[in-house]
C-alpha cells in the first residue's frame, strides 16, 4: 500500500500554503513576461527533453516501485518515448504554430485587415492519474509550454517515488514559478483543482471528472476532461480471428490493463465465441508464459485496486457469468499480478458492464447482427474509444459515421493515441477538449482575434440619422 504523504494536520495545512504561494508567483511571473517567443519555447522543450533522456533509467525504476512490479520495456515505450517524441514533433512545427493567421474582413469594413493571434493563456493546471504518471503529465506539459504559459502539475498520490522523481527532475530544470509539481492525498486534489487556472486539464475516472469541474466552474476556468469509460471493440464476422487475437491481447494486457483507452468489452459473432476464447488463451500464454515473476506483466497498481476487481468478478459469478482464466497460475510473488479473465454470459446489472474495468478483466458480449452490435454501442455512454474489427471498408465507413466516440481505431487498439498528430479527447462521459499535438497548442492558448483599421472609415456611412440615399444603397447592397 502507498504510505501516506502527511502525518498531521499541520503538514497539510503547510503543503496547502505552498500550492498557494507557487500559484501567486507563477501568476506574477506570467504578467512580467505573458508572451514567451518562439526560441524561448524552444529552450523550454529542449530543456525537458534533454531531462528526460537524463532520467530515463530512474523514471522506469520509480514507476516500477510503485506498481510494485511493472515492465521496464513498457515504461519506455508507452511513457518515455511518447513524451520524448511528442516534444520532436512539437519542436518541428512551433514555428508554424505560432504565426498569427490572416482572416478575411468582408467588403463592407474595407479597408481594415484582420488576423488570430494565438497567446498563452497564463497559469495552467494538469491533474495526473496513476497509470501513466509520466505520459500524462508531460505530453499535456509540452503542450503548455509550447503555447508560452506557466504550469502546476498535481502528481498521483498512487505514485509518490514517481511523483518525488518527476518534481526533482523539473526543478533541476525550471525555476518553480515557471513550472512546479505538487504532490499530496486527495484534499490536495480538491483544493488543486479549485485554484483559478486559466485551464485546468484532469486525466482520470468520470465519477472524480464531475468533481473536478464542479470546482473550476467555480472560478469559470475551462477544463479539458479526459476520463474513460467503457471503451467497445466490435470484432465482425468477416475478419478472421487469427489476423487480430493478438493486437487485442496486446492492448487489453498493456500495463496491467489500466490503460483509459484499453478495450473495456468486446463484441463478438455469436458462433465465434468460443473460437475467440481459445484463441485469446492462446495468444495470451504466448506472450506470458509465466505471471509469477514475469517482467514483461504489469502489476495491478495496489492492494485496494486488487481487491476491488476480485469483488467485481465475485459479483459477476454470483449473477450468473462465466469468467474464464487464461491462466491458473496462481500468483506467489508478493505482487498484485492478475491473470486476464474472460467473463460471458454477462447482463447490465453486474458491475464490470457498468464501471471502467481498469484491470484485466476482459467481458465479452455475443451478437447476431452488426446493427445489434451497434445499437448496443449507441446505447450506453459515447466511450473514450472504440475499435472496430473488419476488412469491408462499407463496414468501416457504417460504423465511423454511426457511432460516437472520443477517437476510433480500425483493426488495432491502442496506436491512435500515439499518433502525434491526431488530437487526443473524449466525449460526453469520456470527457471533453482534446490536446496532443496542434490540437493541444490551441487548447493551451487563446486564439485572440485582431481587427486593425487606418485612417479612412468606410463605416461613417452607416452612422446616424438613418434613413439617407447612401445608406439605403448600401443596405440594400449587403442584403442582396
Amino acid at each position: 500500500m502507498t504510505p501516506p504523504i502527511f502525518d498531521n494536520a499541520s503538514s497539510q495545512s503547510a503543503d496547502l500554503a505552498r500550492m498557494e504561494s507557487l500559484f501567486a508567483r507563477q501568476r506574477a511571473a506570467y504578467a512580467l513576461a505573458p508572451m514567451p517567443n518562439l526560441e524561448e519555447r524552444r529552450r523550454h522543450l529542449s530543456q525537458l527533453k534533454a531531462l528526460l533522456l537524463e532520467h530515463k533509467g530512474a523514471i522506469t525504476d520509480a514507476i516500477s516501485a510503485d506498481f510494485t512490479s511493472h515492465s521496464a520495456d513498457e515504461a519506455l515505450f508507452a511513457e518515455f518515448m511518447p513524451s520524448v517524441h511528442h516534444i520532436d514533433y512539437t519542436l518541428k512545427r512551433l514555428c508554424r504554430w505560432m504565426k498569427p493567421d490572416c482572416r478575411s474582413v468582408g467588403l463592407h469594413f474595407l479597408p481594415a485587415s484582420a488576423r488570430v493571434v494565438y497567446q498563452p493563456l497564463g497559469v495552467v493546471g494538469i491533474i495526473v492519474p496513476f497509470n501513466y504518471p509520466v505520459n500524462l503529465s508531460m505530453v499535456p506539459l509540452v503542450a503548455a509550454l509550447a503555447a508560452g504559459n506557466r504550469v502546476m502539475i498535481k502528481m498521483s498520490e498512487h505514485t509518490p517515488r514517481t511523483a518525488a522523481l518527476v518534481e526533482a527532475m523539473l526543478r533541476r530544470g525550471f525555476a518553480e514559478d515557471h513550472v512546479a509539481v505538487v504532490t499530496g492525498e486527495v484534499d490536495i486534489a480538491a483544493a488543486f483543482a479549485s485554484l483559478a487556472f486559466d485551464h485546468l486539464l484532469f486525466t482520470g475516472s468520470t465519477t472524480i471528472g464531475r468533481r473536478v469541474m464542479r470546482a473550476a466552474a467555480e472560478n469559470l476556468t475551462p477544463v479539458t476532461l479526459e476520463l474513460g469509460g467503457k471503451s467497445p471493440a466490435i470484432i465482425a464476422d468477416d475478419i478472421p480471428l487469427e489476423d487480430i487475437i493478438d493486437r487485442l491481447c496486446f492492448a487489453k494486457s498493456l500495463n496491467g490493463g489500466q490503460t483509459c483507452v484499453a478495450p473495456d468489452y468486446v463484441l463478438i459473432p455469436r458462433g465465434k465465441l468460443e473460437s475467440f476464447i481459445r484463441l485469446y488463451k492462446a495468444a495470451f500464454n504466448k506472450m506470458y508464459p509465466t505471471i509469477n515473476g514475469n517482467a514483461d506483466y504489469t502489476s495491478v497498481i495496489n492492494a485496494r485496486a486488487h481487491d476491488l476487481l476480485q469483488d467485481w468478478l465475485q459479483d459477476a459469478k454470483a449473477k450468473g457469468a462465466r469468467i474464464v482464466k487464461v491462466s491458473d497460475e496462481a500468483i506467489s510473488d508478493g505482487t498484485f499480478r492478475m491473470p486476464l479473465h474472460l467473463v460471458t454470459q454477462v447482463t447490465d446489472e453486474m458491475t464490470i458492464m457498468q464501471k471502467e474495468l481498469f484491470g484485466p478483466i476482459l467481458p465479452v458480449v455475443p451478437y447476431d447482427s452488426m446493427e445489434e452490435a451497434m445499437d448496443y454501442v449507441n446505447r450506453r455512454p459515447r466511450p473514450l474509444s472504440l475499435y472496430l474489427y473488419t476488412y469491408d471498408r462499407g463496414l468501416q465507413e457504417r460504423v465511423t459515421t454511426h457511432t460516437h466516440s472520443g477517437s476510433m481505431c480500425i483493426n488495432d487498439a491502442l496506436i491512435q493515441v500515439a499518433v502525434d498528430d491526431l488530437p487526443f479527447g473524449g466525449i460526453g462521459q469520456s470527457g471533453m477538449g482534446q490536446y496532443h499535438g496542434r490540437e493541444g497548442f490551441l487548447t493551451m492558448s487563446k486564439a485572440k482575434p485582431v481587427m486593425r483599421k487606418g485612417r479612412l472609415n468606410s463605416m461613417r456611412f452607416m452612422y446616424p440619422p438613418y434613413g439617407g440615399m447612401i445608406q439605403k444603397w448600401i443596405m440594400k447592397w449587403l442584403m442582396r
